[in-house]
Order: structure tokens, then C-alpha cells, then sequence
């Protein structure tokens, strides 16, 4: 089935509904998920993001540009707040490097090729190497039909991170996921889940903006497969145009233990 999508970027649409998300206010009920956490940038606004390696962080692309001058926002006014809750971080890290995807314009329209290109990787000064913050594996897919999760922060639940486990896949579509998970202002870059026949939580997409699909509230997504690569390539080859980089070492990616399953 195509959908028929009117697309709203972050900073323009309007609020979506928060059903089904399910607040990780305490510690307890955070646990497994350290790993995913804000990115404030220059005290003016956040996106939510999650490490793949002890310094590496995946968020959405557009979050690296300031939405007034459409200019990179410098690296030295962004820092990684892993686990944040009220009004405390699990680990706090300023940001070394930062590379949108090299097929990612930001003053073009919104539609589909910005969306399937939507992604960035940061690299922090310092790894974390904290034990109860434990990175992300990826993993290929999803596939249609299937049933992920996400985990956000957002402008009305901005003090700690949101889940929810019961959306879906509803269609791949022009290179990018149609999901029907609850999204709203600040969940950009947000990780979305799948779960595996082993009860793990890995990551196979970032949401990307929100959109309506035949009249309903949707999620788009950048899948990892592919993209991902593409932005580690364009990493080992010290190419971005917005800042020089150097080589980088994603580390060593473990099991997370993130499941959803509610406390």
C-alpha cells in the first residue's frame, strides 16, 4: 500500500498525540536504555540520540544545522547528555567531530530524499565507558509489518525519555520507514527499535520528521541499512564540508540488554 503523506518538519508542524508512550521517570524504569539521551545545542534547542560505540552518537541530520540561518551549528555548542532525567545525565560529553549524511541538504524541500538522508554521526571528545551505559547494536531491516519501539525525548516530556513499543512498520516508501509511532518537537534523531528473537532491543532506524498518511499522525524514519555505512565512509575519508575531520574508531559495539518489556 502507498500512502498518500503530507510531511511537517520539526520545527513547523504541529503537536502529535503521546498515546501509548510510557514514561521512564526513575532509574529503574530507565534501565537498559542509558545509552539514548539529548543533544542540547546551543542552549536553545535539543534532539534525542544514542551511542553505537563508546564516543559515537547517531542522530538525525538536520539537528546539526541552525533552523534560522540554515548554518552549522558549531561543534563546541552541542554536548551529549546519556540517560537524562530530571535534571541529571548518567554521563555528560562535549562534542569533538559532527557529519550529516553526504546526500542530506538542509534548505531543500521536505520530501522523501531528505528524509531517507536524515542522519549524522557525532563524535564525542571522550568515550563513555560508564557500566550501566551500554551502546547499541544496528541491525538491518525492519521490514514491513513489523513492530518496533521508539525511545524520545520531546518538548512537553523533555525532563526524560519516553517509550513506546507497540508501533509498526506501516510501508517502505521512497527510501524512507512510514511508521505509526506517537512523535513530536525534540524526538528527532530519536532511535527506533527492533526486538529480536533473543529479547533484545537494536537499533534499525532514526526518526526523522512527522508526517500525515491517509489523514493519520505518522513517523518517518531514515532506515541505518546503508546510510549508516555511507556516513562511516565519509568519516574514514575526512569528508565533510562543514567541518574538517579525522579518522574515526566507532569502538566496539556490545548487547545492550534494552528490552520492552515494562517494569
Amino acid at each position: 500500500m502507498r500512502f498518500f503523506l503530507v510531511l511537517s518538519l520539526w520545527l513547523l508542524g504541529s503537536a502529535a498525540s503521546a498515546q501509548g508512550l510510557f514514561s521512564m521517570d526513575s532509574a529503574q524504569d530507565g534501565r537498559g536504555w542509558e545509552a539514548v539521551g539529548r543533544i542540547e545545542i546551543a542552549d536553545a534547542a535539543f534532539c534525542t540520540g544514542a551511542l553505537i560505540g563508546p564516543r559515537l552518537v547517531v542522530t538525525a541530520a538536520h539537528c546539526l544545522f541552525d533552523p534560522d540561518t540554515g548554518l552549522r551549528v558549531p561543534v563546541n555548542e552541542m554536548q551529549f547528555l546519556a540517560g537524562w532525567r530530571n535534571g541529571r545525565a548518567a554521563a555528560y560529553r562535549r562534542v569533538r567531530k559532527a557529519v550529516p549524511h553526504p546526500g542530506f541538504a538542509y534548505g531543500q524541500e521536505a520530501n522523501a530524499d531528505r528524509v531517507r538522508h536524515d542522519l549524522a554521526l557525532i563524535e564525542l571528545q571522550h568515550p563513555i565507558r560508564n557500566t550501566t551505559i551500554t551502546p547499541f547494536n544496528t541491525d538491518i531491516g525492519p521490514e514491513t509489518g513489523d513492530t518496533v519501539g521508539v525511545v524520545s525525548y520531546a518538548h512537553d516530556r523533555s525532563e526524560a525519555p519516553s517509550l513506546q513499543d507497540t508501533c509498526a512498520v506501516l510501508a517502505h516508501q521512497d527510501g524512507m520507514l512510514v511508521l505509526s509511532c506517537s512523535v513530536d518537537f525534540g524526538a528527532s534523531g530519536s532511535p527506533v527499535f527492533r526486538i529480536g528473537a533473543d529479547g533484545l532491543a537494536r537499533m534499525v532506524s532514526i526518526v526523522s520528521s512527522k508526517a500525515e498518511a491517509n489523514g493519520a499522525p505518522v513517523a518517518l524514519a531514515t532506515p541505518l541499512q546503508g546510510p549508516l555505512a555511507d556516513l562511516r565512509d565519509a568519516l574514514s575519508a575526512d569528508r565533510d564540508p562543514g567541518a574538517g575531520l579525522d579518522r574515526l574508531t566507532a569502538g566496539t559495539r556490545r548487547e545492550t540488554g534494552a528490552k520492552f518489556v515494562r517494569p
